[in-house]
This record gives structure tokens, sequence and C-alpha cells, in this order.
């Protein structure tokens, strides 16, 4: 090992003696350091989302085992090209997604989006996106929250991935009602229009990323997509940290 490789392991040595890696689920010591900081015994409480599920909106199917395949949803009106979420929206995720989005801890951006990237590694070979567009918050909604969740989160994975983040050419054109409790075509009808490519030049023809924090019924993402192909790109995928399953 050369001088500067020994230089790192005790200056991280150094940082674990003074700043010890808690896990951000748990607060417990994790005596490993790894990149999402999450202990065993949590992550072994997360609902990774696997196959099978819709190829499309990636919506995960009650069994074990099978084939992948097309949803009715999806057979019928696809969406975007293609959708995948981390986990499911239970356990420890959801609620790191809940501090991280309503309690103002906004360095969980950081694990999750890395949990993310860790996951979805494959999801990402096969679309290769060109640009990252996180879901864009209304004007009143970031002054109310101070921050947009989505393109923190569209931060960690572009740099883990290499992709370029494009944090404002999608914008937000009208404010929109939370959508918590709302039936599935009440969400569609409430974001319907909601949404506006800033610069289409910049976007024609490339293959995009759309990035958010949870999907339910993707009402959100699929007017976010509507707004990007009437932009003439070429692809519109959807990565989440959390999938929410309709009731």
């Amino acid at each position: 090992m050369n001088h500067e490789g020994r230089e790192s392991l005790m200056i991280r040595a150094l940082l674990d003696l003074l700043f010890p890696p808690l896990c951000h689920a748990c607060k417990g010591f994790i005596p490993d350091r790894r990149s999402i900081n999450i202990c065993d015994a949590c992550l072994a409480d997360v609902s990774f989302v696997v196959s099978p599920y819709c190829p499309v909106c990636g919506i995960p199917y009650p069994m074990d085992g099978g084939l992948d395949h097309l949803c009715g949803a999806c057979s019928n009106d696809p969406p975007f090209d293609a959708c995948r979420s981390a986990a499911l929206l239970d356990g420890p995720v959801q609620e790191l997604i809940h501090r991280f989005k309503y309690s103002g801890q906004v360095h969980l951006a950081v694990p999750l989006g890395r949990l993310v990237a860790e996951c979805l590694k494959s999801f990402y070979v096969q679309a290769q996106p060109e640009v990252i567009l996180p879901v864009p918050l209304h004007r009143k909604r970031l002054r109310q929250r101070g921050y947009n969740q989505s393109q923190m989160l569209g931060k960690v994975i572009g740099k883990v991935w290499g992709i370029p983040v494009l944090p404002t050419n999608l914008r937000r054109v009208r404010w929109t009602d939370p959508q918590t409790g709302m039936s599935a075509g009440e969400r569609r009808t409430n974001v319907a229009g909601a949404f506006e490519v800033r610069n289409p030049a910049q976007l024609k023809g490339k293959r995009v990323l759309l990035v958010d924090d949870v999907l339910t019924t993707g009402s959100t993402v699929r007017a976010c997509a509507a707004a990007l192909y009437s932009a003439e790109v070429e692809a519109v995928f959807v990565a989440t940290v959390a999938r929410g399953i309709p009731p």
C-alpha cells in the first residue's frame, strides 16, 4: 500500500474514532463503515422490490417466483418507458423517508440516494439514461419545506452513476393539492398538465431519468412524463426510493 493509501486509512480510522458510524435507522453502532450506513439488522427489515413485477411501472406482484409481466394498466396505456423502486414503503425505509421529507433531516439524502444507486444498478445499465431530472415542487411547497427532496436524491444518484442532473428544466407550473387520501383517478386529475419543460432543446432526443422519493399510483411521474414526451425526449425512465402499494 502506498503512502496515500495508508494516510487515507489513518484518516478514516480517526474519523470513526471521533464520529463512530451509526445506523441511520436504529442509531446503533456499525463496526464497518459502509456507503449507506444502515446496519444488517435494519437492512433485513427492508422489503426490497424483487421480481416478479411489471416491467413498465415496476409494481411488484404478491407471489414468490414467476415471470415478470405487464400489469393491466400498463398493457392498456404505458405511462413511461420503465420505472423501478428500491424498496416498498414500509419499515426502516418508510421511517427514513418520513424523517428526510418532513423533519428536515436532509443528511438522509445520501444513504437513501445511495440505496437507490446500489439496488437499481442493473436498471441503470439497461436504461442508459443520459440526464437526471428530479420531480419538481411548486414554488409555494418549496418555500414551505425549504428544499426539494427529489433534487437532493437526484444529485446523490447522479454522482454515483456519473449522470448530469438538470434540476430546473422540468418545472411545476401550477399548485396541486396534497394527494394523500386521493383515489388514483383523483390523483391523475389533480396533476394533469401541472408540469412543463423550460428548455425542450436541451432534452430533445435524450434518455431521461426522473427521480422521486416515493411512487404510489404513478400519477405525478405520469404527468411529468407527458410533458417530457411533448418535448421529444427519446425515452423516460423513473427511479424512486420506495414504492407505495395503492389500497
